[in-house]
């Protein structure tokens, strides 16, 4: 290997490095976007059941203070395999169900088929600045956003 065969090898597994850190950077930043999305969620359906039923404003108004102060029944966690990033929505009651795949090299995202494997088709590449902020924006705890329209 000549000193310019192994310059571009190295320029280019620095270049991959960089973007499988970045993915899991994004892959962060997802988890963050979906628990933000769940608290705005159930803020708001709080509030609504507070005008429904106004006899019990006390425990809707607890609940709204606890989500404000980032208490939340669920969560979603990163669990890396060696292909993908899965995230993995953890109910209140501990049943975990996978949200998504993420793919570790490449950045791109799958809805998930079952919890070993994601489903055909690439819902978005996190290396596309605009779908990446696509994702970011648009996401929602429940997945509605993985579906194919």
């Amino acid at each position: 290997m000549t000193r310019t065969e192994f310059a571009d090898f190295k320029a280019q597994q620095d270049a991959r490095n960089t973007i499988q850190l970045n993915v899991t950077k994004w892959c962060h930043m997802l988890v963050d976007a979906l628990k933000d999305n769940y608290r705005e969620y159930a803020i708001r359906g709080h509030k609504q059941s507070i005008k429904r039923e106004p006899s019990s404003t006390e425990y809707h108004q607890r609940r709204i203070d606890e989500l404000s102060n980032g208490v939340m029944p669920i969560d979603f966690v990163i669990e890396s395999g060696r292909k993908y990033h899965k995230i993995i929505f953890v109910d209140g009651g501990a049943s975990r169900s996978v949200h998504c795949f993420v793919d570790k090299k490449t950045g791109e995202v799958y809805k998930s088929a079952s919890w070993r494997s994601p489903a055909k088709g690439v819902r978005y590449d996190l290396r596309i600045i605009e779908q990446r902020e696509n994702v970011f924006a648009n996401c929602d705890w429940s997945g509605g956003y993985l579906y194919i329209k």
